[in-house]
């Protein structure tokens, strides 16, 4: 996946995506790819007989959903919020205060 969000060609070959993983045979990156396409991380897309991969969406989608199903995995979702919280930087803090009050208006229109 990494190979696929930092290319600044998408979407890439598999080829393409096996050229930039050193030590990675062809058929395994192939392999790969289809499984994650089936899971809906990855599209596909054929032109001829060269299948072309691009992530489904980004980098950054991916690790907020990974934090929302490990908080659905905590019985107490408002204590992991609150260690969140204090976890984070003042600038994190502040980014975090932002993109809630921005969640809030959009709910309420």
């Amino acid at each position: 996946m990494d190979v696929l969000w930092d290319s600044s060609t998408s979407p890439m070959s598999g080829r393409d995506v096996a050229d930039s993983l050193p030590d990675r045979a062809y058929t395994t990156v192939l392999t790969v790819l289809e499984r994650l396409r089936r899971k809906d991380f990855v599209h596909r897309i054929t032109q001829g007989r060269v299948h072309y991969f691009s992530a489904a969406d980004s980098r950054e989608a991916y690790v907020a959903q990974l934090m929302i199903d490990a908080m659905g995995a905590a019985g107490n979702r408002q204590a992991v919020l609150a260690r969140f919280a204090e976890s984070v930087s003042h600038d994190e803090a502040q980014a975090l205060s932002q993109a809630l009050r921005a969640a809030l208006q959009d709910r309420s229109k």
